[in-house]
Order: C-alpha cells, then sequence, then structure tokens
C-alpha cells in the first residue's frame, strides 16, 4: 500500500468478520442484532461495515447477510457512506433505532430478542426496550472477536505502525527551547496526515527536570513553552483507518542530558518493558504480566498509568494495571496473533517526575515481535 493510499480490507476479510458475528447471535439466540457508534466512536461499525462512525451510524445485522443496512444520522454523510461502506448505507430519519426497527419488522414478524454491540444511549435503549422483550448484550463477545488478528488486520497495524513512527520523528525534531506545545504537536500531526494517517492520540508531558511538577503526559496542550533542560514524555498513535492504529511512547530531555533521578526511573522503566516485552507468549497469563513488572516496586517507584493493554479494536484485555491496583482477570490467556501495547509509564512516589518508554508489540509462537521501528531508549531532543 503506498503512503496515502486509503485501507480497504478485502472482501474475504469482511466476510470472515461478519460470519464471526453471525456465530455470536446464534450463540445469543438472535436473529438482528444492532451495531451502534457515535461521535467518532464505534469500532464494531468500522470494522463490519469499514465506515469511519461520524456523527451517528447503526448497522442492522441480520440473518441474511446481503440484507444488511447501515443507517447514517447526517444524509449529507450518505454518499459518502455509500462509497465506503461495504454494506448498504441509508439515512436514519429522525431516531436511528425506530428507523432500524422498522427495518426489520419489514423483513417478517418483529422478533422478542435483539442484540446490541456498542454503547446505546438511553433514550434509543428504550425505545428499543419498548417493542422488543429481550435486549441482549453482545459488547463482551464483541470484545473477543477483536482479541486474535487477522493477517490483513495485522498488516494494518503494522501500516499503523509506520504513520506513529513518522510521527514521533516529527516530534523529536520539533522539541526544542521556545517552542510551545501546540507547534510540538502540529509538526507531528503533519507528519502522518500528510502521508493519509488518521490521528488518535496525542499526548505531551513537559516538566522542569531540576524542578519537576508533571509526571505522566497530558491528554490536552496547554500551550506549554519548552524550556532548556525540560523532559517530555509523550503517547503517541496514528492510524491508516480506525482502530489500526501503532502506539509508541518515549521520553526526551531538551537540550541537556537526563538528571541522574531521570536516568534512574528510565532505567527502571526500560527494564519493566523487557521484562514484560519478554513474557508475551502464548499461553501466559495477565498474572505473569504484573509478576514481571516486580522491578517496578522493588526500585521504589511506581506507575500512573496501566502497564499492559490489548491494542487494535478498542482498548483490549488483558489490562494490567500499575502497581497496587487490582488485576481484573489474572487468568487471562494470551494467544499468538494478539496485539498489546507494553509502556511503563513510571513515576517517583510523589507523581512529580515520570518518564515513558514503550510500544505496540505482536504476540508470536516465537515470542514477542516489535511492530515499530523508531529506536527505544531515553533520547536528547533540541
Amino acid at each position: 500500500m503506498s503512503p496515502g493510499e486509503r485501507l480497504h480490507f478485502s472482501d474475504s476479510e469482511m466476510r470472515r468478520r461478519r460470519a464471526a458475528l453471525s456465530q455470536e447471535m446464534a450463540r445469543a439466540g438472535v436473529e438482528y442484532a444492532l451495531v451502534y457508534g457515535a461521535n467518532r466512536s464505534g469500532s464494531a461499525v468500522s470494522w463490519l461495515t469499514q465506515w469511519p462512525v461520524t456523527r451517528e451510524a447503526l448497522l442492522v445485522a441480520g440473518p441474511d447477510q446481503d440484507d444488511d443496512v447501515l443507517f447514517i444520522s447526517f444524509f449529507n454523510h450518505v454518499p459518502q457512506a455509500r462509497r465506503l461502506s461495504a454494506v448498504r448505507a441509508e439515512w436514519t430519519g429522525q431516531r436511528a433505532v425506530a428507523t432500524a426497527l422498522d427495518h426489520v419488522a419489514s423483513r417478517g414478524p418483529m422478533p422478542d430478542r435483539i442484540a446490541v454491540v456498542g454503547a446505546l444511549p438511553f433514550d434509543q435503549y428504550v425505545v428499543l426496550a419498548e417493542q422488543i422483550a429481550v435486549v441482549v448484550n453482545l459488547n463482551a463477545a464483541y470484545t473477543r472477536l477483536r482479541l486474535v488478528k487477522s493477517a490483513e488486520e495485522t498488516a494494518a497495524l503494522q501500516r499503523g505502525a509506520a504513520l506513529t513512527d513518522a510521527a514521533i520523528t516529527a516530534l523529536a525534531g520539533a522539541l526544542r527551547p521556545g517552542a510551545t506545545d501546540y507547534e510540538v504537536l502540529a509538526e507531528t500531526e503533519h507528519a502522518y496526515v500528510s502521508l493519509g494517517g488518521q490521528h488518535q492520540v496525542h499526548y505531551l508531558g513537559i516538566t522542569a527536570m531540576d524542578e519537576p511538577a508533571v509526571g505522566v503526559p497530558a491528554q490536552w496542550p496547554t500551550g506549554r513553552v519548552i524550556q532548556h533542560r525540560d523532559v517530555v514524555t509523550c503517547e503517541l498513535s496514528a492510524a491508516p483507518a480506525p482502530e489500526y492504529a501503532g502506539q509508541v511512547l518515549r521520553t526526551f530531555t531538551v537540550g541537556a542530558p537526563p538528571t541522574p533521578l531521570v536516568a534512574e526511573l528510565h532505567a527502571v522503566a526500560a527494564a519493566a518493558f523487557d521484562s514484560i516485552a519478554a513474557s508475551l507468549i502464548p499461553g501466559a497469563r495477565a498474572g505473569d504480566l504484573a509478576a514481571a513488572a516486580a522491578v517496578v516496586e522493588q526500585a521504589g517507584f511506581t506507575a500512573i498509568d496501566d502497564l499492559v493493554h490489548g491494542f487494535g479494536g478498542g482498548y483490549l484485555p488483558p489490562v494490567v494495571p500499575a502497581p497496587g491496583r487490582a488485576l481484573a482477570d489474572p487468568d487471562f490467556v494470551l494467544s499468538a496473533g494478539m496485539t498489546l501495547v507494553v509502556q511503563p509509564n513510571i513515576v517517583t512516589p510523589d507523581g512529580l517526575l515520570g518518564v515513558q518508554t514503550g510500544e505496540l508489540l505482536l504476540v508470536t509462537e516465537d515470542g514477542p515481535q516489535r511492530m515499530h521501528a523508531f529506536p527505544p531508549g531515553l533520547h536528547q531532543a533540541g
């Protein structure tokens, strides 16, 4: 795929996904599922149709896949949806669920059970529950479908990693005294947007190494002016299509080598990353990944962010939280084909100084495979 070419999955890949959903629908005893997304969120819609959700979208998945319909809320978005979607696209009218139920009724007797995937708003749920006796939640089943990636999905994530590498390369070049975080992020975004990439996250944490006050990257820029002897942490994700981003996390010092404390924090973060990454093998459990991070507390530090999470289709299991926080499912088992982000955000006990390192990895039978090319380690910029 050329740099600016739009990511498009094959017909066979789309049929594979829809067949997997049909199996989950059969297990749940439903003939119809309503797959909902809104406000540029709703991974199941894009996964099943290739339409990136804009304001609102609702896919009606029925017993005959050829009769699936994607309803789009803004009628001026329908023309492009018809070009991009793998299924027929129509306007929702005034209320998405009401229109969807009218469509279901037109196909035969109204069923007494319908499944839902996605975060359906309460007012829309009320419309559904008034007509359908049993509403089945298929969100957990859908999440399971996203854990192991197909060959096409892995290739898409590799493309996302390349776009994210372009982003962090640009960020590194933009870090200089006198630049604001707005200017740094503008150069970062340009690097992947010019290659056809889409925005997912770009978080920056900026603080003085000598008088630190920020231990974790911030989700929104503030206009902070970068100074000599600052330390900058970042978390970046750029994607060729929704939910197929890379993710890379690094730490930079500006115009000076790291202080002893920054260097120590990063050494612990690197050791934690290496220990956790070495555990990413098929059959390993989430509890094993948490145990691999013991070096963090042994060094007298802690973390603010989750240490590990699944990626590519959402914020997926296994989620291994910072030390001291409960692990939701210690017996979750890794399989080949899963993609995970290992991201030790190691901070001092007071949380005022932290470092970030990590990236997206693919679980294979031979161990973890890097998907990023940007060099690991603590970097100096400016």
